[in-house]
């Protein structure tokens, strides 16, 4: 039995009937498949591992204490584990639409949080495999260790099944009300460890404090115009759509144009949502920005294994209303050093803190009310997990690609969520209900705009100097025009 932290409960409270705060991702493997008994089998034999898989949430009676974690006396592999085939051709589409039906469908919470589909009939002889489980579990990179567990380095024989697991006895009911009491009485003991830390390190403190202030203000100020049409109220149903791009060619655009892989990663996300203003319609004026939620990791490499929440956050604005795909990615590159310097991650981190010491039923009821409030500053989440550069494998069958996506709430009606692994990088986007052609547009416009960023980012040849003419000189032929454009095109309105 152990309690649930905080920011693991969060996510647990923010979630109703239509956000549903399940994560996942989708790998694809070399054929042919394996068969569920031989998949069962090597989940099996991982759980010893994997403890939460077999834990269930126990609430506590008027939300008067943390919920715990406990082990399910009525643990079943076969409810968690299913198995499902598409149809013909089994390609994107017919996966998207599966991901998406699957997706639209929340967890059972008398039974621990996550699924696992085998899925047969993928194109070109191959097979996947669709994970799915409660962000209350995990962030991004806690989901990343846990698929780890899973996956082997070498296509090597499954260890044999040695697990003489039994349940141990489920608490009583009153144990939760035990551990909430205990909690309250921690709190003093926690605030005055908080109070000799200020005696003894006022400067550090005050540092700390410093940033928190910076990064609050951050949090809440808008700096330019937001693309505020995005926003709607959401449904209970999703639609996914994929894209794909190499690391390869990422890196040749960061190298040449500077930033970092996230910063053109995200510019590749900005150019797709111009596109998708463009073909609705949307005037595109300079100032006009898609906000994004762009999580980050706090986790420590002492945490790395540990199966848990340690993210925070920073609030980037994605500049759409820029023609020129590089002036985008310059202006995010310059945008999320400034955020890092303010102080965002930190402040989302001392909020999370802050949240510990509220008492438990204020902290609940506060969560679900948060989740219904209507907001317009956040149009989208932008979430990229950095994946090993090597080859994995499960079933003795290689994983060819991973596919992440990313829940939705707060009427953002889009997400996009980003993974990297063996040097190609994937996208997965998440849409609301009917907006099964935005998502499309979204991954094609992915697609795209890094096309656009690699021709920019491509060395140019030299031009031979015309005989007969001075180098300064200009060859003979019709004069450019004046005003003619000195940037990249800006993307068609509309694009089949």
């Amino acid at each position: 039995m152990q309690r649930m932290r905080d920011l693991d409960w969060l996510f647990l409270g923010v979630e109703n009937e239509v956000s549903h705060m399940h994560l996942g991702a989708v790998a694809v493997f070399e054929g042919p498949a394996p068969s569920y008994r031989e998949l069962a089998g090597v989940v099996a034999a991982k759980l010893p591992a994997l403890t939460r898989y077999r834990q269930r949430v126990r609430f506590a009676p008027f939300d008067l204490g943390r919920p715990l974690w406990i082990t399910d006396p009525a643990f079943d592999l076969g409810y968690h584990l299913r198995h499902t085939a598409l149809p013909r051709p089994g390609g994107d589409a017919q996966l998207c639409r599966l991901v998406g039906r699957v997706m639209s469908i929340p967890l059972d919470r008398s039974r621990p949080l996550w699924e696992m589909w085998l899925i047969d009939g993928l194109a070109h002889g191959r097979w996947g495999l669709l994970c799915k489980l409660h962000h209350c579990m995990v962030d991004g990179v806690a989901a990343g260790d846990l698929l780890a567990v899973l996956l082997e380095l070498e296509p090597s024989e499954p260890d044999p099944l040695d697990d003489e697991w039994l349940p141990t006895p489920a608490p009583s009911t009153a144990s939760p009300i035990a551990h909430g009491l205990r909690d309250r009485a921690l709190n003093p003991l926690q605030h005055g460890r908080s109070a000799v830390t200020l005696a003894r390190h006022p400067r550090r403190v005050a540092r700390g404090a410093a940033a928190l202030a910076n990064g609050a203000v951050s949090l809440s100020r808008p700096d330019t115009p937001a693309a505020g049409s995005l926003n709607r109220q959401l449904s209970r149903q999703r639609q996914w759509a994929v894209a794909r791009a190499s690391l390869k060619d990422v890196k040749t655009i960061k190298n040449a144009a500077g930033g970092t892989v996230n910063d053109v990663v995200l510019a590749c996300v900005c150019g797709a949502f111009r596109d998708l203003l463009s073909r609705h319609g949307q005037p595109l004026p300079v100032t006009l920005t898609v906000r994004t939620l762009v999580p980050v990791s706090v986790r420590t490499p002492d945490a790395r294994g540990v199966f848990d929440n340690r993210v925070s956050a920073l609030f980037a604005e994605l500049p759409v209303g820029l023609e020129d795909p590089i002036e985008r990615l310059h202006a995010i590159t310059t945008q999320l050093d400034d955020r890092k310097r303010a102080g965002q991650a930190r402040a989302g981190v001392e909020l999370t803190q802050v949240a510990g010491v509220c008492p438990a039923p204020l902290l609940s009821l506060g969560t679900r009310g948060l989740a219904r409030v209507p907001q317009r500053r956040v149009q989208t989440v932008t979430t990229n997990i950095p994946g090993p550069q090597f080859p994995l494998y499960l079933c003795q069958r290689r994983m060819l690609e991973i596919f992440p996506y990313v829940p939705l709430a707060f009427d953002v009606p889009l997400g996009v969520a980003i993974c990297s692994y063996d040097g190609g990088i994937r996208f997965g986007i998440t849409g609301d209900g009917d907006l099964d052609s935005e998502v499309r547009i979204l991954a094609h416009g992915i697609e795209h705009t890094l096309q656009e960023l690699l021709e920019h980012a491509k060395p140019k040849p030299a031009r031979r100097p015309t005989r007969g003419l001075p180098s300064s000189a200009s060859p003979p032929g019709p004069a450019r025009r004046s005003g003619a454009p000195q940037t990249a095109r800006a993307l068609p309105a509309s694009r089949s």
